[in-house]
């Protein structure tokens, strides 16, 4: 699933090449592509004007001349591509959003949510304080001027469950998904299996300052791709995989200590650590 530096680097792409424009038309080609809490079809955007590109955690949307906006999910396998008219239908493509204006190519200009899982999503949704309903009960992200770094050390320090939980919990702090997770802990020297409480705020700061260092990494790199289903908006992939230390090198070395990198089941999904140095 795109995490944070994923989304970001897709926000980032969009928001040099799309702002200032206005929408023409918006076409859904598959029901679940639009979010079933949407007030309204896709084409209803038609003939706003795109005035921001926005982003917390993993959700990104479009801020509008109009008194709703457009937010978008990319879920497991969504991509937000920028192409020309012209260039064939992808398989998986499930909406598209023409844009006023033309690329440099000359062709006329096209978002394209392409998403081969279907889990990703479009939503017209109305905003609170320039935040959509989707997104409202999703806490600050790192990156927020406003993230209370105090205040997420606090809600921490309180569980009862293993840190790694905690880390995932979008409602605690967002942005943060298994590979990052990984590699925050790792980086804190701290075991995905240690409860909350038995940790000390220091402890849990610094884990905070390493998965927010780590993400800024990866933004850096144009995010992790392990496959096709991540590619930023001009279909290409990031490379920071080449710099994950565990997530996904079980049976390699530790970089640190030469230990082999353990993978243990974690919630349908897996965690990767040192066994020696993550204690």
């Amino acid at each position: 699933m795109p995490e944070l530096p994923e989304v970001e680097t897709v926000r980032a792409g969009l928001a040099k090449h799309v702002i200032g424009r206005r929408i023409l038309t918006a076409q859904s080609f598959h029901p679940r592509a639009i979010k079933h809490s949407s007030i309204a079809p896709i084409s209803t955007v038609a003939g706003a004007k795109i005035t921001a590109v926005k982003r917390r955690g993993k959700f990104l949307w479009f801020e509008l001349d109009r008194d709703f906006t457009l937010v978008a999910h990319l879920g497991m396998s969504g991509q937000l591509l920028l192409q020309s008219s012209n260039y064939p239908a992808q398989a998986h493509l499930r909406a598209k959003i023409c844009l006023s204006g033309k690329w440099s190519s000359g062709k006329k200009s096209e978002i394209r949510f392409i998403d081969q899982r279907t889990f990703g999503w479009l939503s017209v949704e109305l905003a609170k304080e320039k935040i959509p309903t989707s997104v409202a009960h999703i806490a600050l992200d790192p990156f927020e001027a406003e993230f209370d770094l105090k205040a997420v050390i606090s809600k921490i320090r309180v569980k009862k469950s293993a840190i790694k939980p905690a880390l995932l919990n979008q409602e605690i702090i967002s942005g943060i998904g298994n590979i990052y997770a990984d590699e925050a802990l790792w980086r804190a020297k701290i075991h995905p299996e240690i409860i909350c409480e038995e940790l000390s705020d220091i402890e849990i700061k610094k884990l905070i300052s390493c998965a927010t260092k780590v993400m800024q990494s990866a933004i850096a790199a144009g995010g992790t791709s392990f496959d096709e289903q991540y590619k930023n908006v001009n279909g290409e992939s990031g490379y920071f995989s080449r710099s994950l230390s565990v997530y996904g090198r079980a049976g390699e070395p530790c970089s640190r200590c030469r230990t082999g990198i353990r993978r243990i089941a974690f919630a349908n999904r897996s965690s990767h650590f040192c066994p020696r140095c993550q204690r």
